[in-house]
């Protein structure tokens, strides 16, 4: 069980890491392309939707029938709501915290827009590294496939794809700010330090509660859905007059990279 639990430590050291080369990109740019910027956001979230059914809604629906009393639609049902959910309540919270900044005078503008910034993309890697937790968590019969490891692994390598221009969107706007390049990377791989924390925490949860698993990948799935649709897609499609289509591509291969390696190696 404490192999599994490493494994889910590993993986989201693995993708902080990605957000802190994200954030490392602050060294070499003052600001980022947008274009190629757009075409990251698009690929991390076609990469997000995908790995949302692949491997966490499907797997979700299988265990409940294995190990729930309620039908396993209900359970995955039940759980991919909660986690969106979830979200909103984060997100809703941090509109409160934004407002209250705002509330204090202009002095604080400045400031409250880096702590925003700062507390979204954090809140947004919670369900991120719970989501790779409880991938290996669901590895812990101790009889799993390499192609159920496979599975657990590409989460986390998709993931670590969409970290990348999550470093960068934190890093670059406050070199922007004035900050220093240290300080704005230093911030900017900060964001992404809740993803070990969250990933055991998703781990430990369903090696030990068996229960809960079915429910986990659920909410796993809804939460990232919902960052994806909300968050990711929008910001993507931004700027488009030019490109129309760039964006949108970035979303559609990365939701067949996605498909290929889950349906290939999961």
């Amino acid at each position: 069980m404490d192999g599994i639990i490493s494994m889910a430590l590993i993986a989201t050291l693995g993708t902080w890491f990605i957000t802190a080369l994200g954030s490392a990109t602050v060294v070499f740019f003052k600001s980022p392309n947008p274009k190629i910027l757009n075409l990251f956001l698009g690929f991390a979230s076609g990469v997000m939707i995908a790995a949302s059914f692949w491997s966490l809604l499907q797997p979700a629906i299988e265990r409940a029938q294995e190990v729930s009393r309620l039908p396993a639609y209900l359970v995955a049902t039940l759980g991919f709501l909660l986690g969106a959910l979830f979200m909103w309540a984060s997100d809703k919270i941090v509109n409160l915290t934004q407002k209250k900044a705002n509330a204090q005078g202009a002095r604080s503008n400045r400031g409250s827009r880096i702590i925003m910034l700062l507390l979204s993309i954090t809140l947004h890697n919670i369900p991120e590294g719970l989501a790779i937790g409880v991938a290996f968590g669901a590895l812990k019969n101790g009889a799993h496939s390499p192609e159920e490891l496979m599975g657990a692994i590409t989460i986390a390598i998709g993931i670590g794809f969409q970290n990348f221009p999550e470093g960068a969107a934190v890093s670059l706007p406050l070199r922007r700010e004035g900050f220093s390049r240290k300080k704005s990377f230093f911030y900017g791989q900060a964001s992404g330090m809740v993803e070990p924390i969250s990933g055991v925490l998703g781990a430990w949860l369903v090696v030990y509660v068996e229960s809960l698993l079915p429910y986990a990948l659920a909410f796993a799935a809804g939460a990232m859905i919902l960052v994806a649709v909300h968050e990711l897609i929008p910001e993507c499609q931004r700027n488009q007059e030019v490109h129309p289509y760039f964006a949108t591509m970035g979303i559609v291969f990365g939701f067949a990279v996605m498909m290929l390696l889950d349906v290939m190696l999961g």
